[in-house]
């Protein structure tokens, strides 16, 4: 069975509501807040990116499978993609690109099919005005 499709405009609402952390004007959300918006924001790639070759885990909050290609069924995937929750936020919103996070360390990505460039950014918000 396929997973619940997830509602845009609830994925937005609950990243807008983390935006001011992640420009730096506010502190770190609760860890609710901040759960909700790695959740949907993984399950809105997990459907725009359908298949099971890749796993990209955000713990402490979700893991997903997406990418097309050979499906992993047990075991430790052949494709991962692990990162924490700031930097898959920015990932997701496009204030932080793939290869960047790469080189810096912030993601690590093991396996022939983990990269995820094509797929992100998963949501845009306009910059923040000056």
């Amino acid at each position: 069975m396929p997973p619940k499709p997830v509602d845009p405009h609830e994925t937005r609402a609950a990243v807008a509501e983390v935006l001011p952390w992640l420009e730096g004007t506010a502190d770190q959300p609760p860890r609710q807040t901040l759960a909700a918006a790695v959740r949907l924001s993984l399950r809105t790639l997990e459907q725009a990116a359908p298949g099971r070759s890749v796993e990209v885990r955000v713990p402490p909050f979700a893991a997903v499978q997406c990418v097309p290609g050979p499906r992993h069924t047990r075991g430790t995937p052949p494709n991962v993609v692990e990162t924490d929750p700031r930097t898959w936020l920015e990932l997701a919103t496009g204030r932080l690109t793939w290869v960047a996070a790469v080189e810096d360390g912030r993601v690590i990505a093991s396996g022939s099919r983990a990269d995820l460039a094509a797929h992100l950014p998963v949501l845009r918000f306009e910059p923040p005005t000056a």
